[in-house]
């Protein structure tokens, strides 16, 4: 699964399955504060990656990734 195919998939779950805006999601879009996730959504976000690619997120390894860029990077780093 190469970058632009990660990025659609989380693009469209944000966007499907916690209904954020699309014009909320850019590169530098940061999670909480620009996309509204809160720890409620967090606790969705772990179901859905593991849903969509098949790995558990950590909570600790969530701790310094606070934009959408960097969630697609851990994710790319998880997939590759």
């Amino acid at each position: 699964m190469n970058r632009s195919e990660i990025e659609e998939k989380v693009k469209h779950f944000l966007i499907e399955e916690l209904e954020i805006d699309e014009d909320k999601i850019y590169p530098e879009a940061r999670l909480k504060e620009d996309m509204d996730i809160d720890s409620l959504d967090f606790v969705d976000i772990v179901v859905i990656v593991d849903k969509y690619f098949g790995f558990k997120l950590k909570a600790e390894e969530m701790a310094g990734i606070d934009t959408f860029a960097k969630f697609c990077d851990y994710i790319e780093s998880k997939v590759s």
